[in-house]
């Protein structure tokens, strides 16, 4: 059985995804690599097949019907054999002395008895033009390099979040929890993360700079006009986020804490994405939003809506869209968007 199992979800990715591949092979045979060409109309499925033939004992290509990101991560899972499951976008990489660190970990923590359900490591935003790269590090919030639980969490700061980027499952975790993300939606990523949340009990932090997030390109998901432009699917993954867990049902009010967090930064992205458009049909649909939010779970609304940023973000009039720059400001260190 293999160690890790690493999902490429692969759309027109022949340009980059060379890259994000070779990044991963020194892992060897610890590591099975899953290229997911999702329906793609370049050479992607040839660049696949390649890797496939020259690495049989390291390389799936799986091809499939276009069905969208969270579909190939979804695929991904389903061909994954490795204890753990990881997903690298195309158009990312992985560092390869953190890799190798993180390798050496897990295979220590399996042959101990004590696998965990999360392993987490810094991503670094690797932004076009910026020779100035960003680092988020959990060092301030998470115990180093031992086994712990939500107990032994300390302060997740605004903007500290747990990103796909920053997470290792457990693959078997995964399964249990029955994570199966909705086709041809963006930013499901976000329940990527979220969801599987109350069923992790052990977690692993390793303060190494391991996930390369690339931003920059053309027409990437996260540039602002194009989070803009499908706005909808923002608001749809979130109102999925809200629906997905009842949290006052939770018992530790650590993990709680971080998951009402998590409602809040997306609510807040969602808002932001709203204004920013200036018009008033986005606008009715940021109340619509709130409402849903109201009509859902009212205690979590008001927990929220009085929170500094969720307050921000309904401030009424031009001059409260103003201050909403500050939340904007949280929003891209957290999603990245340029």
């Amino acid at each position: 059985m293999k160690l890790l199992s690493v999902a490429i979800p692969s759309y027109n990715s022949e340009g980059f995804m060379r890259n994000c591949i070779e990044s991963l092979l020194p892992g060897g045979e610890d590591v099975e690599i899953i290229i997911v060409n999702d329906g793609s109309k370049d050479g992607t499925g040839a660049i696949a097949d390649e890797y496939a033939a020259k690495y049989p004992t390291i390389v799936k290509a799986v091809h499939q019907e276009n069905g969208g990101h969270g579909e190939a991560v979804n695929a991904g899972l389903r061909n994954a054999t490795g204890l753990y499951y990881k997903v690298v976008d195309s158009d990312d990489w992985v560092n390869e002395e953190a890799y190798l660190k993180i390798l050496e970990t897990l295979a220590k923590l399996v042959k101990s008895g004590e696998m965990v359900d999360m392993f987490i490591s810094n991503y670094v935003y690797e932004k076009e033009g910026k020779k100035r790269k960003k680092v988020m590090q959990y060092r301030t919030a998470f115990p180093t390099d031992k086994v712990f639980t939500w107990d032994d969490v300390k302060f997740l700061h605004v903007g500290q979040y747990i990103l796909m980027h920053s997470v290792i499952y457990r693959t078997q975790m995964l399964k249990d929890c029955a994570l199966e993300l909705p086709k041809h939606t963006f930013y499901v990523d976000n329940i990527y993360v979220y969801h599987p949340l109350p069923y992790v009990k052990k977690m692993y932090y390793m303060d190494v700079n391991f996930y390369r997030y690339y931003i920059g390109r053309e027409g990437q998901s996260v540039q602002e006009k194009v989070m803009i432009g499908r706005i909808d699917q923002q608001l749809l993954v979130t109102k999925i986020i809200i629906d997905d867990c009842d949290v006052w049902k939770l018992k530790n009010k650590k993990l709680r804490n971080y998951m009402i967090s998590y409602i809040e930064i997306m609510m807040t992205v969602s808002s932001i994405l709203a204004i920013r458009s200036k018009t008033e049909e986005n606008l009715a649909k940021k109340k619509e939003l709130w409402q849903y939010l109201k009509a859902r779970d009212s205690k979590l609304y008001y927990r929220i809506r009085r929170s500094v940023m969720g307050n921000t973000m309904n401030l009424p009039g031009k001059g409260g869209r103003k201050l909403s720059v500050a939340a904007y400001k949280v929003a891209q260190m957290v999603v990245g968007f340029n």
